[in-house]
């Protein structure tokens, strides 16, 4: 083949890997751990591993066991794992909307680390439109992945937060994943806990944006020694 076709070639290889690399929001690191770019967030891939590893005979627990056992939890080398966060907006406590608040329907994602997920990556649709009507088409739990990954044991059902609602110590914060629906709930229920950590693990098999630009930075400048 033409040198300056090959070159041509492998410059177009490496432009694809780069912009796809870098328009991802889920990236697999390997091992059953799901990098979110956007929140830099690390998840695990099986949503109910409680529950594979035998830790629980369901994976549904009261809060309290499912703060205990994320806090146990060492996987893939990290034991900083957790529960996901959310943030209580506005006054303490819920400030029930069918848009932009901590608690409801369509609530702010920003705030939300399950919420941001559910709607924003994996893109499902509330029970409630923004105007309190519903149901909505093609509401629940319709997808369960993006960017070619599918998370495992993914429900439709209520997951834990590990964030306590404030003006009731009996209650935590919690996510309906059969409605879209953020509230609290008293601690005694039975809910998933979804392991998550704060950062990357890093990736031995998917190149990051800089690793591709210096990959083509290299193979430049063979091309350009070959040519002298």
């Amino acid at each position: 083949m033409n040198k300056k076709v090959l070159g041509l070639l492998y410059g177009s290889v490496l432009m694809w890997g780069l912009a796809n690399s870098a328009q991802a929001t889920l990236l697999d690191r390997g091992n059953g751990m799901i990098y979110d770019t956007v929140q830099d967030l690390t998840w695990l891939q099986d949503t109910n591993y409680a529950q594979t590893s035998g830790y629980d005979s369901n994976g549904h627990m009261t809060w309290d066991n499912a703060t205990t056992w994320v806090a146990g939890l060492n996987y893939g080398g990290y034991s900083d794992w957790r529960l996901a966060g959310m943030t209580d907006n506005g006054n303490d406590g819920c400030n029930w909307e069918y848009t932009g608040t901590d608690c409801g329907y369509n609530v702010d994602t920003t705030g939300s680390e399950l919420a941001y997920m559910w709607y924003e990556i994996l893109g499902n649709t509330a029970y409630y439109d923004t105007s309190g009507n519903g149901p909505q088409a093609g509401y629940g739990l319709s997808s369960i992945g993006a960017d070619g990954i599918d998370f495992l044991n993914l429900e439709s059902a209520s997951y834990w937060f590990g964030t306590e609602y404030v003006s009731n110590s009996d209650l935590a914060w919690a996510f309906n994943k059969s409605y879209g629906l953020q509230n609290g709930n008293n601690k005694q229920n039975h809910f998933r806990a979804w392991a998550v950590r704060s950062g990357d693990v890093g990736s031995d098999t998917v190149p990051e944006p800089g690793t591709l630009l210096l990959i083509g930075l290299g193979l430049a400048g063979l091309a350009g020694r070959r040519r002298r």
